[in-house]
This record gives C-alpha cells, sequence and structure tokens, in this order.
C-alpha cells in the first residue's frame, strides 16, 4: 500500500483521528446491522405464520365459493358478489427502524356486512363471504410485513456494504498510514538523538 503522505507529526494526528472515526462508524454500522436484521427475522416469522393462515382461510373460502357456485349458479353468486362494496377502510403511515421507514396500514375491524337476500342464498355463500372478509383483513397483515422485510433487507444490504467498505478498505488503510508515520518518526527521533550524543562527545 502505497500513501504519498509526508510522515510529520500533523499527518500522524489526522491519521488517528481518520483512524477512531472509521473504527466508531464500523462500530455504528455493525449496531445498525444487528437491530436491522433482528428487526427483519422477526418481521419474516411473522410472514411466515400469517401465510400459512391465509393458506388456510383461502382453502376453506374457495371450498365454500365452490358449493354455492354449485348450489346456487353461478350467476346469483356473481350477482351478490356485484353488491359487495369496494374496500377502502385502509390508511397508509409509516414509522422509523433505525432510519428505515417501515410501511403501516392502519385499519379498523369491521363486522361483516350481508349485501344480499338470505332468501335467495344459503349457508355456502355465508361462508365464503365470511372467510374472504377474514382473508382481506390477513392480506393487510401480510401486505405490511412483507414490506417491510423487502425495506430492511434493502437497508442491510447497503449497511453491510458500508461496513465492509470501512472494515477491509479504510481502517487498513489509516492503520497502515499510523505505522508507518510512527515508524519513520521513531526513527527520525532515534538519528537526531544519535547525532546529539555525537556532538556532546565533539564539544567534550
Amino acid at each position: 500500500m502505497q500513501e504519498n503522505i509526508a510522515p510529520t507529526k500533523a499527518n500522524l494526528m489526522a491519521s488517528k483521528a481518520a483512524l477512531d472515526f472509521s473504527q466508531k462508524g464500523y462500530e455504528l454500522l455493525d449496531k445498525k446491522r444487528n437491530v436491522l436484521i433482528r428487526e427483519m427475522m422477526g418481521f419474516m416469522d411473522r410472514a411466515e405464520k400469517l401465510q400459512q393462515i391465509i393458506g388456510e382461510t383461502f382453502k376453506e373460502a374457495y371450498e365454500a365459493l365452490i358449493m354455492a357456485n354449485v348450489t346456487l349458479g353461478i350467476t346469483e353468486v356473481y350477482e351478490v358478489a356485484k353488491s359487495i362494496p369496494t374496500a377502502d377502510e385502509t390508511t397508509m403511515l409509516t414509522r422509523s427502524v433505525m432510519g428505515v421507514e417501515i410501511p403501516m396500514i392502519k385499519y379498523e375491524k369491521q363486522d361483516i356486512q350481508h349485501y344480499y337476500s338470505f332468501y335467495h342464498t344459503n349457508t355456502a355463500l355465508d361462508v365464503a363471504l365470511q372467510k374472504f372478509h377474514e382473508v382481506k383483513y390477513l392480506i393487510y397483515e401480510l401486505a405490511e410485513v412483507e414490506n417491510s422485510v423487502y425495506k430492511l433487507a434493502v437497508e442491510i444490504k447497503k449497511t453491510q456494504k458500508r461496513a465492509n467498505a470501512l472494515q477491509n478498505i479504510q481502517i487498513p488503510k489509516y492503520e497502515f498510514l499510523v505505522k508507518m508515520i510512527s515508524d519513520v518518526l521513531e526513527e527520525k527521533d532515534r538519528e537526531d538523538f544519535f547525532r546529539l550524543k555525537l556532538l556532546k562527545k565533539k564539544k567534550v
């Protein structure tokens, strides 16, 4: 490693300060990375559980929907589906985790509303509607969790890259400079000391 830096005390102090700054920066990035990883692992556990619950609920919903289609007819089920209003009860918020904006989907769970006459329908359609109603809120939660995992993963990658640059490039560079300048200055001090002794001997 070649550095065109004069071996002076001023440059030694500057190199030590840069080394100390780089080491503290690495420690902070390492802590940040660990916090983000811990946060992401928690979200991933939630995502796995939610995916399992959603899969089971979807299965029950589709089984009930198939039964409703068979017993009522697809046209009747389709007409009922058209009467259900579009969901618009969500609000998107964010919270910060180590500088990362994590999404939060805010909503209030509403009791299921029946938008059709019970006279022309049956239990299978009621079950299908209930299950899809449950899935809707589970999907809100899963969307929030999976988006959080993605944002955290991107930030972890950036943090890892910066930490690696400090650990493998900046810190070794300044460690080398501090050692190189210190060695040169120590050698110069020894030479000056030896020269001073010679001068004293000559005077004597």
